[in-house]
């Protein structure tokens, strides 16, 4: 079965052969540019992850894994200017490296590359896969917009907050996994089967994420960490806090997300403290561990031969314990 790591090599080798030649080249470039940062390309893999469950030949799902490697590329252009980001995978983003108006542009165009590599003429099952890809390109339009929508609240529930992590985050992955096990010839309770397993990993993977954001190492981590306290970004650790915090907790939280003008390091280390006297990290890990286990009970229940799905399983166990 294929690893993780064998799958990243085969996905890494097939983007440097998209073609994104010709003029103008503030069109083509920006796009080159973006394909081309070090990146771990978890959805293209678990496309063909998602095939190798039930063929060992993958070759029918590159084209589909490619596609969905662009599209998820080009949702992060046009993310990065709405949430006015400057760097992406430790480089300028494409807006900074350029412009808005380019990386709009060049966002678009990587759009019609990713129908273009989903349409080509080796993907066999077109009518399957094509009504998945659409359906969650939407869903992942939605999600963004919900993300938009809740910057202004401080009253997002829960369950608000859960929907917008599964549209924005978790169908892309879901669907990844729905999309390559077609290619590999499931049936669509079999595929189904596989859409929930990444539907709930999915969703685990972005609430990590958030607790990383606050309390992992940030020179293992890659980035600089606390980002979200200083925007106000409303994550299941805040969302959390504000649920569980008395009063004096809750009014102290309050204040730093109305402040303007603030001392970045000060903001950081104070709301990382009000986190930790309400365990909030704990009250994360709980809710990561049940998606996990929601999502490898649907795993365990594919009827298929235990190794065929272990490189699946092992994925799932480094999404939970990831520290990066």
């Amino acid at each position: 079965m294929l690893s993780l790591s064998d799958c990243q090599s085969v996905i890494n080798r097939h983007i440097n052969e998209i073609k994104l030649s010709g003029l103008p080249v503030n069109l083509y470039d920006p796009v080159k540019y973006m394909l081309g940062l070090e990146a771990k390309r978890l959805r293209p893999c678990l496309v063909l992850m998602g095939c190798n469950v039930f063929t060992d030949q993958i070759e029918a799902a590159i084209y589909p894994a490619l596609a969905i490697e662009v599209f998820h590329n080009f949702t992060l252009v046009h993310d990065d200017i709405m949430d006015q980001s400057d760097m992406r995978r430790n480089h300028p983003t494409v807006h900074i490296q350029w412009n808005p108006n380019v990386a709009i542009l060049s966002g678009d165009v990587m759009l019609i590359k990713a129908y273009e590599l989903l349409t080509h003429e080796s993907v066999v099952n077109l009518q399957q896969i094509l009504p998945v890809f659409n359906e969650t390109a939407l869903r992942v339009c939605e999600g963004q917009q919900f993300d938009m929508d809740y910057e202004g609240f401080t009253d997002i529930t829960i369950d608000e907050y859960l929907k917008m992590v599964e549209y924005k985050t978790a169908l892309l992955v879901a669907a990844a996994l729905r999309i390559g096990a077609l290619t590999g010839g499931a049936s669509d309770k079999e595929a189904g089967m596989l859409y929930e397993f990444g539907r709930n990993i999915g969703i685990a993977f972005q609430l990590r994420d958030d607790l990383l954001d606050v309390f992992a190492d940030s020179t293992v981590f890659g980035k600089i960490t606390g980002n979200d306290i200083v925007t106000n970004k409303k994550t299941i650790l805040l969302i959390e806090a504000l649920n569980v915090a008395g009063q004096d907790k809750k009014s102290e939280l309050l204040g730093w997300l109305c402040k303007t003008r603030f001392e970045r390091n000060e903001k950081i280390a104070a709301v990382r403290e009000i986190y930790e006297s309400l365990h909030i990290d704990e009250l994360v890990g709980q809710r990561i561990r049940q998606y996990h286990k929601a999502g490898i009970d649907f795993l365990n229940q594919l009827p298929c031969e235990p190794d065929r799905k272990r490189e699946l399983a092992c994925f799932s166990d480094y999404l939970l314990n990831r520290i990066k």
